[in-house]
């Protein structure tokens, strides 16, 4: 309802108020001066406490409005702040996988870095026996460092077998649907434990161990 709609209402109510009174004071023209008095009175207090209802409901009226409208604003201002964090977080990963592009062309600097991954995830699974899966097109290079990853955990832990799957690849780097950018996937014999060691899954664990740090230092 609008102000002026909501004054009108009001005005017609007190109108209407003066004007019962008048009516009953005509009908009551042979009744007692304190009689009339005393029923006018009651009419009045009558309206009064209508105006004050009225004004009592469009008061909650009015405050489930702005509840409503400021909750509407919260939601929507923070959407954005999200939308805007993906945005960025989104642009941040594609940058850095395009550095790691860099690194994954160097031969000598990818087999480190498998090798790498590959000891981490024997100490994360901890399995005398494990599976390892990588990209068909890497098969070979991963092959070509298994043996110094497993010469390195066996100074620590023992480790019978590092089987690497030549049935079953992960992703290629630019796939239809799925795609990886690298690295390995290590599973236990019995394929109840797995560790995902790829590239893009590392990629993930780093940005969200630095969103803090990357919001904290952001204009988002």
């Amino acid at each position: 309802m609008k102000e002026a709609d909501f004054t009108k209402q009001i005005q017609r109510l007190v109108n209407f108020i003066l004007k019962e009174a008048e009516d009953i004071s005509i009908e009551m023209g042979v009744s007692s001066e304190q009689e009339y008095h005393s029923v006018k009175s009651q009419l009045i207090q009558s309206g009064i406490d209508k105006i004050n209802q009225e004004y009592e409901r469009k008061e909650k009226h009015l405050k489930i409005r702005q509840k409503i409208e400021y909750s509407k604003h919260l939601n929507s201002s923070r959407l954005q702040i999200l939308q805007a964090q993906d945005d960025l977080i989104s642009g941040m990963k594609q940058q850095v996988k395009k550095e790691l592009v860099g690194i994954i062309q160097d031969n000598r600097l990818y087999k480190k870095l498998l090798k790498d991954l590959i000891l981490q995830a024997l100490f994360r699974l901890n399995e005398p026996a494990v599976i390892l899966r990588c990209r068909e097109d890497e098969w070979l290079m991963v092959e070509s460092v298994i043996e110094e990853a497993k010469q390195e955990y066996s100074e620590r832990e023992k480790i019978d077998e590092i089987v690497l799957d030549h049935k079953f690849f992960l992703p290629p780097a630019h796939g239809p649907d799925l795609c990886c950018s690298g690295g390995i996937v290590m599973a236990s014999k019995n394929g109840q434990i797995v560790c995902d060691n790829t590239v893009d899954k590392r990629l993930d664990i780093v940005f969200a161990q630095k969103l803090p740090e990357i919001f904290g230092h952001s204009s988002v």
